[in-house]
């Protein structure tokens, strides 16, 4: 494949070396072709008999200008139809600074905290904002959807039961809760042995069977009602009470914490993040502190650096999956950051003058649409109301005629059942919209209509025990960005102190930090995309369903599966999405009994939480000392399981970089003893054009849509996981309770919105587009070339823990680093903080194997980049020679009081036996390009034991240290 073919092609742009940096590279390699290094990875028996046949490639201006065809078949209504997704004006600072910007949607998960500082800040606003709105003293710093977020209370206060409830099983629902939620809390209820009860809270009967409730504040018709006297009763009968809430509407209204709630959930969509035909947003989930060590997903905390400085970091880590595995309640590996940094920004542009003016306008608006509705003498019902409105027609010929004519007015209602319709009022909706909508229904049903009968003022008659009284947003983060220059400076101050994809690569092994392309990017802003309701008339949204249908078929030919479902929107929901599938498959065929998992000791923590989750048991399989699956160990278990095997989760190419010669053997093994076989996709780059799932014998995987196929990681979401099954599987994909989309047997829905987060999905679409089958083979060639020359680079100098039988890696590697402990007394933390010194984000840390680091480099980095890292970790292992030879002392050397900031190398106060260009400009590139880490390292004992995650003064946790 030589160079002159893709000049000015996608393909050129998208892998980083060029063709005569691939030959400098095979030279070190010890190859003298791409094409026999892959032969020598990549075991024959799994290799493709035929090329990978998708379309042909698009040019990067080709492919926008047919894009821009594909988005106008979608239809931009104005939407009144609510259901948990509402228009919003997103301000165009965040939409430029944060939206648009690689320097915040490229950054990693912040683990790495001392280069993170800048979201996690961010992130703490978010937490801030959700505390104060919802009066509840902790929050996460976000999850999936609505939806999810109500499935992860149910099953957090079922693992809480009280001890006079330890045989309580209900959980009750109430009927006025998003029917969406309601599809997610069925697919979840069931396998943890939860039975859900469906029903009206006026007349609810609290039996000693129900563990927990959940209410919709304000109702999905829009009535809000008082739960006080409710959640009294369920508090003397020790039921845990959840309320799913509108945030916007809690800027009036009596915040949940105030009439008891013990958790709070919801959306964060209406502060400035688009519809997106679903998705993708940011939910919150908001609880009391005695449950901050059963909270799922991350929190923000605040702790103290090595300086004793404040510094902020992901507070009480041992809560997640990676850690508790099986144990865990939640399988929750990644948040929805970007847009939930988004959201948090809009409560900073916005503070608490302008939420509660939007939220006031909100509010009048939906009244004088209420007053005049009646003065044409429509039936409105909702008595107490904050957006929307229940109009109640005569019969069912009345509510089609409206409904015609409101599609000639490019107006979407809900159309709650045949004689019902629903209206919710948003942020954009102005005077002339309600007049519309008005004018609407008066021509529909004959009504005498005149515009003076609209009247730009209304009498609030909501109750004053509905009426929050209570403050918020009061830190001064929301009080002092007022002009868009004082918010985009701050906006800009926080990217800077983070490392992103704009500043090195991000070597994170198993995370695919790969370069998101702007021309796969710029779909994602277009109001094609962004406007469209995700229960509007499919009609509507032609464009999408092309998309949808065209990258469904993509993937099903890169995996070798029949069918794919793109509604998990994270890559732990596409593994528990396939496990249920599985699942149902048993089901079906009269073998419930079947839930065994094999899932191998180096496996993602997402395996056996998604496994358990699932209603599954997990085994342990072992592996051998080459890190590869023990055959002899599988073949015992699955023949001692066989009655009760339902499946093998499995990895591959294997979590230790390594492609494992026996795959097919294993998936043999497994299928003649009854079970099914699920394959972990977080390394399928290493497989696109080469090999498949489907091919290697499995049955079902999920895709990493930001990993593999170039969704940015954003800080730690938006992820999106769709599965891919093969055809005796096909049958079960997720359904959805309010679109149409499945099979008669599909599972119930895993999202709230019908193809999760949809609008994401152009990015996946842009980037297989414009690569092509040949350019998508061509970078997985590239992947493992980057990995394997970084090997020959630094094997002399850190020991490869794992290779194939030919002594090569797959995309990734592991460098032990176990042995400098015992002789310089150089833990593998103290190479991973001296790296940003380098300018480098650190490998996965102590992952799959304690005291290494995994590496993987992807096929975007140049041949300079990688040479920049590889010097980097040789100076770094310099210096550990250094502390081995006794030159420099063990506990003060530049590794142990890494990283080193500016505040600490200009202060007068310098006593170490190292000079302080060693400490921060120990490269020549570092002295051209210095990126600075602005806190010392974090000290998480601290955080932990003092648990802060939200904005407070800083003498409040400061003091503490003096």
């Amino acid at each position: 494949m030589n160079n002159s073919e893709f000049y000015d092609k996608f393909v050129d742009r998208h892998v980083g070396p060029h063709q005569e940096e691939i030959s400098i590279m095979l030279n070190a390699i010890g190859i003298s072709s791409l094409d026999e290094l892959i032969n020598k990875t990549v075991p024959t028996s799994i290799r493709l008999k035929n090329e990978l046949k998708l379309d042909p490639p698009q040019s990067e201006f080709d492919f926008l200008n047919n894009l821009k065809i594909l988005a106008g078949k979608n239809k931009i209504f104005k939407n009144y139809i609510g259901l948990g997704y509402n228009a919003t004006i997103t301000p165009g600072v965040i939409k430029r600074n944060i939206l648009e910007n690689p320097g915040w949607y490229t950054q990693y998960t912040p683990y790495q905290a001392e280069i993170s500082q800048g979201r996690l800040e961010a992130l703490l606003n978010f937490q801030t904002m959700i505390i104060d709105l919802t009066g509840m003293p902790i929050t996460n710093a976000s999850l999936l959807d609505e939806a999810t977020a109500a499935a992860e209370a149910m099953t957090m206060l079922f693992s809480l039961r009280k001890t006079n409830k330890k045989s309580a099983n209900v959980f009750w629902v109430s009927k006025d809760v998003l029917p969406q939620t309601i599809d997610v809390l069925k697919t979840r209820s069931e396998p943890f042995g939860i039975k859900l009860k469906i029903g009206d809270h006026t007349n609810l009967e609290l039996t000693d069977d129900i563990y927990g409730i959940l209410v919709q504040y304000p109702a999905t018709d829009g009535e809000v009602y008082d739960y006080s006297d409710l959640f009294k009763q369920a508090e003397a009968k020790g039921i845990y009470k959840a309320v799913a809430a509108d945030l916007l509407s809690l800027a009036i209204l009596t915040p949940p914490a105030e009439f008891g709630a013990d958790v709070v959930i919801g959306s964060t969509q209406r502060f400035g993040v688009p519809i997106g035909f679903g998705g993708p947003h940011a939910a919150y989930f908001a609880t009391k502190d005695e449950f901050k060590r059963q909270i799922p997903g991350r929190i923000i905390g605040v702790s103290i650096d090595s300086h004793g400085r404040r510094a902020l970091r992901m507070a009480l880590q041992t809560r997640e999956q990676h850690i508790k595995r099986e144990h865990a309640t939640s399988n929750i590996c990644t948040a929805q950051v970007l847009l939930a940094i988004m959201a948090g920004m809009y409560a900073v542009y916005h503070g608490p003058k302008g939420i509660k003016a939007i939220a006031d306008r909100v509010h009048n608006l939906t009244a004088i649409l209420d007053q005049a509705l009646q003065k044409i003498g429509i039936n409105q019902t909702n008595k107490n109301y904050f957006d929307t409105l229940k109009v109640d027609l005569s019969s069912t010929e009345e509510a089609l005629t409206v409904r015609s004519e409101a599609v000639k007015n490019k107006v979407n209602f809900r159309y709650i059942d045949k004689k019902s319709i629903g209206i919710s009022i948003s942020e954009p909706t102005t005077i002339s919209d309600i007049k519309q909508i008005v004018k609407v229904f008066a021509v529909a049903l004959n009504k005498k209509y005149d515009d003076k009968i609209i009247v730009d003022e209304h009498k609030n008659v909501m109750p004053k025990s509905l009426q929050r009284q209570s403050n918020y947003l009061t830190h001064p983060v929301f009080n002092s960005y007022y002009s868009e220059t004082e918010m985009m400076r701050y906006i800009k101050s926080l990217e800077k102190k983070d490392l992103s994809l704009t500043t090195s690569m991000i070597p994170l092994g198993s995370c695919t930090m790969k370069l998101n392309a702007s021309s796969e990017m710029f779909g994602i802003s277009w109001p094609e995309f962004t406007e469209l309701h995700p229960f509007a008339p499919l009609d509507q949204a032609e464009g999408y369903m092309q998309l949808f249908k065209e990258l469904e078929n993509d993937l099903a030919k890169i995996t070798g599966f029949d069918s794919v479902s793109l509604q998990p929107n994270s890559g732990a929901q596409g593994e528990y999405t396939g496990l249920m599938v599985i699942r149902a498959f048993h089901i079906s065929k009269g073998q419930a009994n079947r839930n065994i998992i094999l899932i191998p000791s180096s496996a993602h923590g997402t395996n056996p939480a998604s496994a358990v989750m699932a209603g599954n048991k997990v085994v342990v399989v072992k592996c051998d000392e080459r890190g590869n699956i023990d055959m002899q160990d599988l073949k015992a278990k699955a023949d001692q399981y066989k009655e009760n095997l339902s499946a093998l989760m499995v990895t591959y190419p294997s979590t230790h970089g390594v492609f494992e010669e026996a795959i097919i053997e294993a998936c043999d093994i497994i299928h003649k003893n009854g079970g099914l076989v699920y394959m972990d996709g977080a390394n399928l780059n290493a497989q696109v054009g080469l090999t498949s799932p489907g091919f290697i014998g499995a049955d079902v995987c999920h895709l990493n849509l930001h990993k593999t196929f170039a969704i940015p990681h954003g800080g730690g979401g938006p992820g999106v996981g769709p599965i891919a099954v093969a055809k005796h599987l096909t049958p079960f994909i997720p359904g959805h309770s309010l679109v149409k989309i499945g099979h008669d047997k599909s599972i119930n829905a895993v999202s709230a919105a019908p193809w999760g987060s949809a609008s994401v999905l152009v990015i996946s679409y842009a980037y297989i587009k414009m690569m092509g089958a040949e350019g998508l083979t061509f970078a997985t060639k590239s992947a493992i070339l980057n990995a394997n020359y970084i090997k020959a680079k630094l094997e002399k100098h850190y020991q490869v823990l794992y290779t194939g039988s030919n002594g090569f890696c797959a995309h990734e590697l592991i460098f032990d680093c176990r042995p400098f402990k015992i002789s310089a007394g150089v833990e593998v933390e103290d190479i991973a903080k001296r790296l940003m010194d380098y300018g480098f984000h650190a490998p996965t840390v102590s992952f799959p194997v304690p005291g290494t680091i995994m590496v993987e480099p992807t096929e975007s980095e140049s041949l300079r980049e990688l040479d920049k890292f590889c010097n980097a970790l040789i100076s770094i292992r310099n210096e550990i020679d250094e502390i081995e030879k006794g030159t420099i002392g063990r506990e003060d050397n530049p590794l142990k009081n890494s990283p080193h900031t500016v505040e600490n190398v200009i202060s007068d106060n310098w006593n170490h036996p190292y000079t302080r260009e060693a400490a921060v400009f120990p490269t020549t590139e570092t002295k051209q390009n210095k990126f600075w880490p602005t806190v010392g390292r974090i000290n998480n004992a601290y955080g932990d034991r003092n648990l802060v995650c939200s904005c407070v003064p800083i003498t409040e946790y400061i003091e503490e240290t003096v």
